[in-house]
């Protein structure tokens, strides 16, 4: 994960827009990992990514609402070009045939990144307004990472075994 923002000088304004890309960059690479590894019909590794994308864009919006409450129309100042994978999963996580329970473990490892930015961030930032957005959403992470542990602790057994598919006939990820 990195940036190449200097933290100590984000206004209120582009801390709610860097989160904002954060969410987007995780929507997007978990919609890549859904349709890179399909449906099989339950609720399998690629049903997992699509939840998870559905997350990631409801909180983006949540976020975009919010600036847009205090700051209007302002153009952005910060771009996806500022940062690079805080939050999205990595991208040779998902593979063809991964099991339900591995798909769970993904998502978690991309919660931890994500709070573990806000985490380190912090010490860094120095206007107020900006220490307790970061505070909050690192805070927010924390509760999705209890709430994949969660479900994750609901799984039957059978999600913990992978797929078995025939390379011949599946696209490599």
């Amino acid at each position: 994960m990195s940036t190449r923002l200097d933290l100590s000088k984000l206004s209120l304004m582009d801390a709610l827009d860097l989160a904002k890309l954060i969410e987007m960059e995780a929507h997007h690479r978990y919609l890549m990992f859904a349709a890179q590894l399909g449906r099989t019909g339950g609720y399998d590794a690629g049903a997992f990514f699509a939840t998870m994308a559905e997350n990631e864009a409801k909180h983006g919006r949540e976020l975009e609402a919010r600036r847009k409450a205090l700051f209007g129309d302002a153009p952005a100042q910060v771009t996806l070009d500022d940062l690079f994978d805080v939050e999205a999963p990595e991208m040779g996580a998902p593979r063809r045939g991964m099991s339900t329970v591995q798909a769970f473990e993904v998502g978690l490892a991309a919660e931890k990144k994500a709070h573990d930015f806000y985490d380190m961030a912090l010490p860094g930032v120095t206007d107020p307004e900006v220490r307790a957005l970061f505070t909050e959403l690192r805070d927010e992470e924390t509760e999705h990472v209890e709430m994949l542990q969660k479900e994750m602790a609901k799984l039957p057994p059978s999600a913990s075994v992978e797929l078995e598919f025939d390379p011949d006939e599946s696209p490599y990820l």
